[in-house]
């Protein structure tokens, strides 16, 4: 199936190094490389003189310095946060000691998603921006989209000046976007994924994976990608899997068993999305499991 997508696994980087991307926007990627983070996480530079940065990364004080080192002569005005995930804005409090400057990001995912897939808890922005909100001014000025589904509190930031947006974990370059609930929503997910489908952006910048040139048509891929995914859980139950456990080695059945529980999150995730539009409906099976049926 994602073989359909264009995925872009071919990255040249040198951890520590800033690499420019266009005349606004610099790239520093962290070296804290994963099944979930791909080779790092990608922090963006962007303008030149006055900088705002966006997503700090992890905790790592190497990866603050190279981003210290790359701005040196220049002033961070601004710090942004596209979510509260522990590879994105940990790094933020270490930044803040270097540089002075303050954190945006959007208002924190209700008390109970706290234990959510990867949430920073610690984290608290110096100021709460809302969807449309813009940021900074000049040639850098960036505006704020509400793109939740990966989380709650997911920004993407558009760059108007260079028709580019910064698109965190909504969209990512090498692999497909986890949706885990219960911070992570499918039916927030998809609406944001049709957002995205409607605009004109001339280039994705993902904190994760290689720029994405031609973007509608990579998100029309991810977005019926999932439509694939809902027509195989139907297709499971069909064949009498009405599991969550039964399903994961169908659906993924190409996939390292080792990230089954990962997988499963998001499977989890497009099951309650069926259920919340009406088309599944929940079952308590004899065995006290949770089995889904088709209405």
């Amino acid at each position: 199936m994602s073989g359909s997508i264009d995925f872009n696994k071919n990255l040249e980087f040198t951890y520590g190094k800033s690499d420019r991307l266009s005349p606004l926007v610099r790239r520093v990627i962290a070296n804290n490389p994963g099944s979930f983070t791909f080779t790092g996480t990608g922090t963006y530079l962007v303008g030149s003189g006055d900088v705002a940065v966006i997503d700090p990364g992890p905790a790592d004080q190497q990866h603050i310095d190279a981003i210290l080192a790359a701005t040196a002569g220049e002033n961070i005005t601004h710090i942004l946060v596209t979510h509260r995930h522990i590879d994105h804005s940990p790094g933020c409090e270490l930044l803040q000691a270097g540089c002075g400057a303050e954190t945006w990001a959007f208002k924190p995912p209700p008390a109970s998603s706290a234990n959510g897939f990867g949430l920073d808890t610690r984290f608290k922005p110096d100021h709460i921006v809302s969807d449309g909100d813009q940021i900074g001014e000049g040639p850098w000025q960036l505006e704020c989209l509400h793109t939740p589904g990966h989380s709650s509190d997911h920004l993407s930031f558009y760059l108007a000046a260079e028709n580019a947006l910064f698109c965190g974990d909504v969209v990512m370059g090498w692999s497909t976007t986890i949706v885990s609930p219960p911070d992570g929503n499918m039916l927030e997910y998809m609406a944001s994924l049709e957002r995205l489908k409607t605009r004109s952006d001339s280039i994705y910048y993902p904190t994760h994976g290689a720029p994405i040139p031609d973007p509608q048509v990579y998100v029309e891929k991810l977005y019926q990608h999932r439509r694939e995914r809902e027509e195989q859980v139907f297709s499971c139950i069909s064949e009498g899997s009405n599991t969550l456990d039964d399903m994961v080695p169908v659906v993924y059945a190409d996939l390292d068993p080792a990230m089954f529980g990962a997988a499963s999150r998001s499977l989890l995730a497009t099951i309650e999305y069926l259920v919340d539009s009406g088309r599944l409906e929940v079952r308590n099976t004899t065995l006290g499991e949770i089995s889904y049926h088709m209405v």
